[in-house]
């Protein structure tokens, strides 16, 4: 009996030995009930505390930052947007190739704008992946940062011209575009043919080259030339693209009157068809002197019609070699389409004008008349001149 008694009290209490006793037997509820599991240590107050001091400290730091980022960019907008120091429009060159930072410190330094970080940092945002443009600008006065980035990236820059009248040869308008001052670089150093460029006013921005100016004159009058060509009279007496640019020349040189041009052509087109020769006077110039032109101070002395070049028509047969001016399109319609009249001869009206005649008869007449009314211009200057010199009265 005392074996089986200890066995059932090892079953029920095997496990429960007291640290200082004996084993006291647990119940059967008392075996199935869970242990509970250990509270963790408690934080102390201190340390938690230290936690929330550190808190507010990393939130104070935000929201200062915040309000500093939120003023900075109120003041960066402010002094964007608001009127610019400049007191009366200026002119303000951006180099091509220039960065933004190069530009703000350029405007900063001419006193256009009043802080070029401001300029820098506010336009980059503005312009995304945009660019502000190489030109010259006119800087209206009092612009304000935005107004002035919005000027340089449009590329509205200032715009200069140079004008070339019909009528010049090409040295002249070779001349003319080397004195320009605001163009920049060399002109080519062979010169263009004769009659090659086309007289018009041409605009550009300063810094732009010579050479370019000269390319564009080229290739607008081969374009022009082109284009009346093909539209031509198909009876004219005339077989190449070069004769027709020459004939062109010659009546751009004898008339400024656009009304008398279809006129004047249709004369040279009849002495090319009756084999009379052309008996220009601007080609007896322009074998003489060329391109450079005749002196201002120099008139055509009866000696010159007889000087042997290869543009004297009142010696050679037909049209010169070349061209000798560039001509306009009023004086290339003229010659591809002239009027139909039977007059041969032509002469200065004194009026600017010219009057023309079917026959040598007819032509002298109008010499003698234009003769006699040279003659009375010229008498009527000298009485003019007379009677405005000083005198001085004896003492």
């Amino acid at each position: 009996m005392s074996d089986s008694n200890e066995s059932s009290a090892a079953q029920f209490g095997r496990n429960e030995t007291g640290s200082n006793g004996p084993i006291i037997p647990k119940s059967a509820n008392e075996a199935l009930r869970p242990e509970k599991v250990p509270q963790p240590p408690k934080r102390s107050r201190k340390a938690r505390s230290q936690l929330v001091i550190f808190l507010n400290f990393v939130m104070s730091i935000v929201v200062f930052l915040a309000l500093a980022a939120a003023g900075a960019v109120y003041y960066a907008m402010h002094e964007y947007e608001k009127p610019g120091p400049l007191e009366a429009n200026k002119n303000f060159i951006v180099r091509s190739g220039a960065g933004i930072s190069e530009i703000a410190n350029g405007l900063e330094r001419n006193d256009i704008i009043t802080d070029a970080r401001v300029f820098r940092f506010v336009s980059e945002a503005y312009l995304d992946n945009d660019t502000l443009k190489a030109g010259e600008y006119e800087i209206k006065a009092h612009a304000s940062m935005q107004e002035i980035m919005q000027l340089l990236k449009s590329g509205k820059s200032i715009l200069y011209s140079v004008s070339m009248p019909e009528g010049l040869t090409v040295k002249q308008m070779f001349r003319k575009l080397a004195d320009d001052p605001v163009l920049v670089g060399d002109l080519p150093s062979d010169l263009p043919p004769e009659g090659s460029l086309k007289p018009d006013t041409y605009k550009f921005t300063r810094g732009t080259q010579r050479s370019e100016i000269v390319q564009q004159m080229s290739a607008a009058q081969k374009a022009l030339v082109e284009q009346i060509w093909d539209k031509r009279d198909p009876d004219l007496p005339i077989s190449t693209i070069e004769e027709f640019v020459t004939l062109a020349s010659i009546v751009e040189k004898e008339t400024g009157r656009a009304d008398e041009r279809p006129r004047v052509a249709s004369v040279f087109i009849n002495r090319l068809e009756k084999g009379m020769r052309l008996q220009s006077d601007p080609t007896i110039i322009y074998g003489i002197f060329g391109g450079e032109g005749k002196p201002a101070d120099r008139v055509i002395l009866k000696a010159d019609l007889d000087k042997d070049t290869p543009y004297n028509t009142y010696i050679i047969k037909g049209l010169p070699p070349t061209p000798i001016a560039n001509p306009g399109r009023a004086a290339l319609e003229a010659v591809a389409n002239p009027s139909r009249t039977p007059e041969l001869y032509f002469v200065a009206d004194g009026t600017g004008g010219h009057v023309f005649a079917e026959t040598l008869d007819e032509h002298n007449a109008n010499v003698r008349r234009w003769r006699k009314l040279e003659a009375e211009k010229a008498a009527e200057a000298a009485k003019a001149a007379a009677e405005t010199t000083p005198t001085i009265e004896a003492q």
